[in-house]
This record gives C-alpha cells, sequence and structure tokens, in this order.
C-alpha cells in the first residue's frame, strides 16, 4: 500500500485513519497501527499526528477496559497539542484545538466512567469551549449530551435537561439521525422526576424519530422506559406490551445486560398483577444472565425480588434462602464499591501527579529555551554593540529592563491590593452579621434564635472556604447569597421576598469575586425597604450581555435621596465602609482587566414615582479554567 507513498507523514496520517475505523471493531487493530502512526510522527517531528495517535491509543484501552492506560495516552495527547497551539500556523490551528478538544472530551469520558464526575464536568467544559469556538456542531452536541449524563447520574435534573435540550436544538438543526435518542434521554429525566405527562410526550415524539431513523437498540431502550412508566402509571396490561418489546429488540442486539434488566421489569409487572409464578420464572431468567455477566447490583435486586415472590407463595425457606443469598450479594456489592473508590482514588492520584510532574517538566523545558534564546540574543546583541554604540545601547537595554520591571510590579501591586480588599469584606461582613444575631436574638423566642444560629454557621462556613479564593463560581457565589437572604428574612419577620436568577447562556464554570454583590444586597434590606409598606421585594439576577456579567440588583422601597434623608445619621459610617471598599475592589478589578467593569446605582422613576433603586454591577466574563 506504501510503495507510492513517499512522505511518511503522509504515512503516519494515513495509519491514524486505519486506527480510528478499527476502534470499536478490532481495539488491538487500533493499538498497532496507532503505534506505527505514532512511530513515524515522531520521527518526522509530526506533533498533530503524534497527539491523534495518542488519542487513538487512549480510545482503544477504553474499549478494552485499561482505563489507567487509557488516561496516561489522553494526557499525552492534551500536553502535545496544547504545546503545538502556541506555535502552529494559522492554516491548522483548527486541527490543532480539535485534537485538544478530542483529549480533553476523553479524558473527561474516563473519568465519568469512573464516577468522579466533578473532574469529568472540569474537562467537558474545557472541550466545550473549543467547540464552540470551532463551530464543530457534531462534536458539539456529543459534549452537550455528555454532560446531561453526568448531571443525570448526579440527579440534577434541572442542569441535566438544560444540556440534552442544547444538545437537541443541534441534532435539529443538523437532522441528525441519533435525535430519537437524545429525546428518549429527556423522557427519562422526566420521569424520574415524576412528571409523567411529560416523560409521555418525550417517549411518543422520540418514537416518531425512531420510525423516522430506525435504531434498534435505542428502540428497546425506549420501550422499557414507556415499561416503567405504565408501571409508575399503573397501567399494566400496557407495560407488559412494551417490555416485551423491548425484550425483543434487546434479543435481537444479543444485549445480555438489557435482557436482564427487561426480565426484572417483567417480573415486577406479574408480581403487582398477582401472578407469582411468571415472576418468579421471568426473575430467575434475568437471575441466570446477571449471574453470568457478574453484574453484582442486579444480582442482588434479584434476589431480593425472588425473595419477596417465595413469601408471597408462603414459601418461607425459600425466602429465607434467597434473602441470604440477597444479604451476599449486597456485601459483595459494596466490596465491590469499596474496591471501586480505592481503583478511583488511585487512578485520581496518578493522574494529578502526572500531570503536576508534566507541567513541572514543560516549564522547565521552556525555561531553558527562553534562557538559550535570551543568551543567543544577548550575544548578538552585544557583538554588534562593541562595533557601533556599546555605551547607548547598554543604557537601553538598563532603562528597558527596568521598565518591564517596574510594569510588573505595578501589576502585581494591583492584584495584592484587589485581594486586600476582599480580605477587608471579611471581618466588616462578619462584624455586620454578628450584629443582627444580637439584634435577633434580644428580640425573638430561643427556638427562632437557634434557627437563626444555624442559618448563619451555614452561611459563615460558605463565607470562610472561600475567603481566601480571588475568584469563585457563580453557583457557590448564589449559594452564598440565597443563605444570607434567608437570614436576613429571619431576622426581619419575612418583610420582605426576594428572587435570584441566571440566565440559562450563564455555564457553571463562570468566576466572579467573592462577597462582591452582598453590600448591595444588604443595603437594599436596611435601607431600600419603604417602612411603610407591609412586604417589600428584592430581586438579584446575572445575565450575559455584549461579553460582560451583568448583576443586577433591584428594590421596590423608597429609594435613594429618600433612604438618606431618614437614616442619615444612622447608617453613614456602615455606608461608607461596606461600598466604599466595594468600590475599591470594582476599580482594582478594572485596572487588572482592560476597565471592563462598572457600577451604577439609581432610582427607579415611573412618571414621576419613586419605585424603588436599582444596582447594576458590570464584570468581565472570567472562566475557572483560565485563571
Amino acid at each position: 500500500m506504501f510503495k507510492n507513498t513517499d512522505s511518511d507523514i503522509r504515512k503516519a496520517e494515513i495509519f491514524n485513519l486505519m486506527a480510528d475505523e478499527y476502534k470499536s471493531i478490532e481495539p488491538n487493530k487500533t493499538i498497532f497501527y496507532a503505534k506505527k502512526a505514532l512511530e513515524l510522527a515522531k520521527k518526522t517531528e509530526h506533533f498533530i499526528e503524534q497527539g491523534t495517535s495518542y488519542n487513538n491509543l487512549g480510545n482503544a484501552n477504553i474499549i478494552i477496559g485499561n482505563y489507567t492506560e487509557a488516561l496516561d495516552y489522553f494526557t499525552k495527547a492534551q500536553i502535545v497539542f496544547e504545546k503545538e497551539l502556541t506555535v502552529v500556523s494559522q492554516s491548522n490551528v483548527k486541527n490543532v484545538k480539535d485534537g485538544l478538544a478530542r483529549a480533553y472530551g476523553s479524558i473527561a469520558y474516563v473519568f465519568m466512567e469512573q464516577s468522579s464526575y466533578d473532574k469529568a464536568l472540569q474537562f467537558n467544559f474545557k472541550a466545550l469551549r473549543i467547540y464552540e469556538e470551532t463551530q464543530n456542531s457534531i462534536k458539539l452536541l456529543r459534549i452537550y449530551n455528555n454532560i446531561g449524563v453526568i448531571y443525570k447520574s448526579q440527579n440534577n435534573f434541572a442542569k441535566a435537561l438544560i444540556y440534552y435540550e442544547k444538545c437537541l436544538f443541534l441534532q435539529e438543526k443538523l437532522k441528525d439521525s441519533n435525535i430519537g435518542t437524545t429525546i428518549n434521554n429527556i423522557g427519562l429525566v422526566y420521569l424520574m422526576k415524576k412528571e409523567y405527562s411529560m416523560a409521555f410526550e418525550y417517549f411518543k415524539k422520540a418514537n416518531f424519530y425512531f420510525d423516522k431513523f430506525p435504531n434498534l437498540l435505542g428502540e428497546a431502550d425506549l420501550n422499557y422506559n414507556f415499561g416503567n412508566y405504565f408501571i409508575e402509571t399503573k397501567k399494566l396490561d400496557k407495560a407488559s406490551e412494551n417490555i416485551n418489546k423491548s425484550l425483543t429488540g434487546y434479543t435481537k442486539l444479543n444485549n445480555k445486560f438489557g435482557i436482564a434488566k427487561t426480565y426484572a421489569l417483567q417480573g415486577i409487572v406479574y408480581s403487582m398483577q398477582g401472578n407469582y409464578n411468571d415472576a418468579l420464572t421471568s426473575t430467575e431468567k434475568g437471575l441466570k444472565i446477571a449471574r453470568e455477566l457478574k453484574i453484582l447490583d442486579q444480582v442482588q435486586s434479584f434476589e431480593k425480588n425472588i425473595s419477596e415472590i417465595y413469601e408471597k407463595l408462603n414459601q418461607p425457606d425459600l425466602a429465607l434462602k434467597h434473602f441470604k443469598l440477597y444479604s451476599e450479594a449486597k456485601d459483595s456489592v459494596t466490596n465491590a464499591e469499596t474496591i471501586k473508590n480505592s481503583i478511583r482514588a488511585e487512578l485520581n492520584f496518578d493522574f494529578e501527579r502526572k500531570e503536576l510532574l508534566t507541567k513541572k517538566e514543560q516549564e522547565k523545558k521552556e525555561l531553558i529555551y527562553q534562557e538559550q534564546k535570551k543568551t543567543s540574543l544577548i550575544k548578538l546583541t552585544l557583538s554588534i554593540l562593541l562595533t557601533l554604540f556599546a555605551s547607548g545601547m547598554s543604557f537601553l537595554i538598563y532603562n528597558r529592563n527596568q521598565l518591564k520591571k517596574r510594569l510588573t510590579l505595578e501589576k502585581e501591586l494591583a492584584v495584592y491590593e484587589q485581594k486586600a480588599l476582599h480580605l477587608q469584606m471579611n471581618p466588616h461582613f462578619i462584624f455586620n452579621c454578628l450584629g443582627s444575631i444580637s439584634s435577633f436574638i434580644v428580640q425573638n423566642s430561643s427556638d427562632a434564635a437557634i434557627k437563626y444560629l444555624a442559618k448563619f454557621s451555614k452561611l459563615m462556613r460558605l463565607t470562610l472556604e472561600y475567603s481566601k479564593e480571588t475568584f469563585i463560581p457563580i453557583d457557590k457565589e448564589i449559594e452564598s447569597l440565597q443563605n444570607y437572604l434567608e437570614l436576613e428574612q429571619l431576622r426581619f419577620n419575612n418583610k420582605f421576598s426576594f428572587t435570584i436568577t441566571k440566565a440559562s447562556d450563564i455555564e457553571d464554570d463562570l468566576v466572579l469575586p467573592p462577597l462582591l454583590l452582598q453590600p448591595f444586597i444588604e443595603n437594599a434590606i436596611i435601607h431600600g425597604l419603604n417602612p411603610d409598606a407591609k412586604t417589600g421585594t428584592i430581586a438579584v439576577s446575572f445575565t450575559i450581555v455584549e461579553e460582560s456579567l451583568i448583576c443586577e440588583i433591584t428594590d421596590d422601597g423608597i429609594g435613594i435621596n429618600k433612604s438618606k434623608e431618614l437614616k442619615k445619621s444612622l447608617v453613614k459610617m456602615h455606608k461608607s465602609m461596606a461600598l466604599d471598599i466595594t468600590r475599591k475592589r470594582l476599580e482594582m478589578l478594572g485596572n487588572t482587566k482592560s476597565n471592563n467593569t462598572d457600577l451604577q446605582i439609581e432610582e427607579i422613576n415611573e412618571n414621576g414615582i419613586i419605585k424603588g433603586t436599582k444596582v447594576t454591577v458590570k464584570l468581565p466574563l472570567q472562566y475557572q479554567d483560565k485563571l
């Protein structure tokens, strides 16, 4: 095949294409061809094909279940593509970015398989950023789907639906043939939430797309979900009908895992109908397959169901026998989970250690390279200076270095001043909360005070946990504000209600400085609420407008000017400390982030009538993995 192929680079490309073709058929051949490609890529120093070879080797090891090796190869691919991204030509930058995103997504998949969901999300979001930038819609919808799967596994149904629907939007746009599977997943989330009408509508829609784009496995999964739906809604005849369809589909595919779980569902339906002999037959069939596949949690479930069936058949000896087998299986599941946790911890530790060592090695190589480059430049410069104008050039270089040092020091000083202002907020905030507790204890019963202290304790834990951080994820800031507002509601006997909203296009890894918004909310509660009204309202919202994070705090109180007139003597010191520190923090943040910050405080004026106050804080978009 290669007699007419002159370029080793072209050979490496072909070997990688062959490796990719075999990945789901014969993983050993994938390893064989990927190693050949890697050898040629190293020989020619073609880094894109090196990274692609590492990705192919990682995929093959995932298929054969060797996750440690897979993670090692994906990490090597990540390092190669990250380094190449700094030097690659503009014509190849998309290929490098897609290769890097593929490595990130694959690392996320390994962590997802090991139930390390936080790390899986971290790397999925890294891949997501790149695919959004390169507009790779096919890969993007897969990342959306994987993030949805992770959130569903964590029972975070709201976020799972957000990412499944993003995936569905792209599939509809691309007329993707896998659209039925995504719709089926959305229906399953609604079923898990026990929102049965929504689940049924999505299952019907999935059925329509499976008719349009036949998918035997997808249809079997859908009929299984329909079976569960009809069990939940007590329509046992329809449940039995769909379970039989599911069993037929899994049998055609020889999908033993699917067959086993469907037998379990069938046994449940028979038991609910009082047909215990048929329930026993189905459940024992499922148990046999589960033991064959060594699926310990299924074996545990089957033994428990069989024990309950024998109890209903008035056969206590057999019921006891299978209950003992259930207990043994339960212990085995516990032991297996312990081993899995140990392997997961080892995998995480090994990954973090290798990642740290690799980064240190890269930093060392980069430092040596920079030093060599610097030495060469100095030699060249000195040779010119000695022959032309040595003294003048030396003076110029000296001034340039001094200026660079001064600019560096000024930038570092700005960062440290920002941190210092943040640290000033912590004692101020704690002082205010302690004052509130004293007031609350004096005015309320001991039970109410204990409840207030419990909430205060939770808020303090959050505040202290993030007090050392310059930036925190937006969800953690929202959680802190939620706790603070609930605390103040108790203090003021529900004198006000509040809402906190976040736009759907704000990703979870968006960050902002901690305790930045709290003084404005505190000000709205203390100064903004109308003393003559029975209740007030405070609204906090987060949106993205033109590459900036917009944070708004509004109240329906008496307005800024009226508040100053009524409470001028009481709040002068309080206001100057909290709001002045916050203004300085915003000013310092703007100095370090290209002045992309702003603060506006204005009265809400409708036809000459003051309806409250609105505070708008504009911040630069910053993400956790880019800090």
